[in-house]
């Protein structure tokens, strides 16, 4: 099916996915051929929980543990930056302000204080893959390569990971 071009359409009509063809790897290519002989669309903006999830390979309850997981990361800044945070907390003044919360400075505490417990609960094992496909966005074929386990063993290992991240965030079923 071909796409439309939507970049000069309204906000709402946009398309918010980045998609890019990759061309798939040849065994059989000797490296003479300009064009590859076949390419998938990939979703750049997919990170690859939500894939695993939307293939049916985790339940929701999974997804949340691991998306918590990713938020503690991002909220505790342990993630590189690129620019700069221009983001100001409303400041309370008598009734009609905000409520007094945490400064930016004690929410990034907070939540290193909860990524760094919960990967204590994970152990050396799982907490690897875990941020390696979780926090890294690495997929789990690419973290199986890199920490040498056998094809498709990332997938179960990850599953345990995030039974047991849902556990200590304590999230129902």
């Amino acid at each position: 099916m071909p796409r439309r071009n939507t970049a000069n359409a309204p906000a709402e009509f946009r398309d918010p996915r980045m998609l890019v063809e990759r061309a798939l790897p040849d065994p059989n290519d000797d490296g003479r051929r300009r064009a590859p002989r076949r390419t998938v669309t990939v979703n750049l903006s997919e990170s690859p929980l939500s894939w695993l999830h939307a293939h049916g390979h985790l339940s929701d309850r999974q997804l949340l543990a691991g998306e918590k997981l990713r938020a503690d990361y991002e909220n505790a800044c342990l993630g590189a930056r690129t620019t700069m945070v221009w983001d100001s907390s409303p400041v309370s003044r008598g009734k009609r302000g905000a409520p007094s919360s945490f400064t930016p400075t004690e929410r990034a505490l907070h939540a290193k204080q909860r990524f760094d417990d919960a990967m204590t609960v994970l152990g050396p094992d799982l907490s690897d893959i875990a941020w390696r496909v979780i926090c890294a966005g690495e997929g789990v074929p690419v973290a199986e390569k890199a920490m040498g386990w056998p094809l498709r063993s990332g997938k179960l290992v990850l599953r345990i990971a995030l039974d047991r991240l849902g556990d200590y965030y304590r999230l129902p079923g």
